[in-house]
Order: structure tokens, then sequence, then C-alpha cells
């Protein structure tokens, strides 16, 4: 158990023979006992202090475990979203394709269908030349004969008669 000034205050001494100056030594307890009262007292507001600034340390060391454990969850918040989008992203691509892929074949299919067409035209379009030409040629022919030379040359008044007879 540590001194007191009280303990020091009170100390009594044997006195002997040839012992040192009593007031002296009053004194000089005196003055041992203010150093260490000023010693104690400076100790108990060290310890308040450190107690103070144990809690505020307790305090601080509370907010550093909440703001890691925030951290963490954020992190792993956005690894997850992350994660996320890196499958919403391969799924848009992967629609994306299916959908282009649909539109060219489409497109394909499209271009054969008015290819095919094109060409059926065209045959239809030479058919329809030759046929055209023939008629035209056949024409040219009918005009080129001599039956209409005839038609010319037979007077109506003629025609007339003999129509009248034949009825």
């Amino acid at each position: 158990m540590p001194l007191t000034p009280l303990d020091i205050h009170n100390k009594e001494f044997t006195r002997s023979f040839r012992g040192y100056d009593e007031d002296e030594v009053n004194e000089f307890l005196d003055q041992v006992i203010k150093d260490y009262e000023l010693v104690i007292r400076e100790k108990k507001d060290l310890k308040e202090k450190v107690d103070q600034l144990n809690e505020k340390l307790g305090h601080f060391t509370n907010i550093e475990t909440t703001l890691n454990k925030s951290i963490l969850i954020a992190q792993e918040t956005a690894e997850e979203v992350r994660g996320n989008a890196m499958k919403e992203s391969k799924l848009i691509i992967k629609e994306a394709e299916k959908n282009a892929d649909r539109i060219i074949n489409e497109a394909l299919n499209k271009s054969r269908r008015i290819s095919m067409d094109v060409e059926e035209l065209k045959k239809q379009a030479k058919v329809f030349r030759t046929r055209l030409k023939m008629l035209v040629e056949a024409q040219l022919e009918m005009i080129g004969t001599d039956d209409w030379d005839q038609l010319f040359d037979v007077d109506l008044g003629e025609e007339l008669e003999l129509a009248e007879n034949k009825s």
C-alpha cells in the first residue's frame, strides 16, 4: 500500500542522542508532504485524462469498426452490382445477337424472294415481248398481203347486188 501525505505527516522518529534537528526534519517533511500531495493530485488528474482518452479511444475504435464494416458491405455490394451488370450485359448482347441473326436471316430470305420475283418477271417480260413481236409481225404480215388491194378494187354496188340476190 502506498504512502499517503497523512502517513508522512504522522510519522514519528525515535529520538537519539545527537539526532537530527527536529525543526529541519519537520520542515523537510512538510515540503515532502506538499510535493507528495502535488504528485498524487497530478497522478489523479492524469488518471482521469487517461480514462477520458481511453473512453474516446473506445468510441473511435467503435467508429472505426463500424466504418470498416460499412466499407466491406459497400465493397461486397459493389461487387454484386458489378456481377449483376456483367450478367445483364451478356444477356443483352446475346439478345442483340439473336435479333441481329433473325433480322439478317429475314433480310436474306426477302432478298432471295425478290431475286426470284425479278427473275420470274424477266421471264414473263421475255414471253410477253415474244408474243407481242409475233402479234405485231402477224399484223404487219396481214397488212402486207394483197387481200387489202382486192378490197379496194371491189365496187360496193356490186357487192350489195350480190348480197341481195342471194337472199
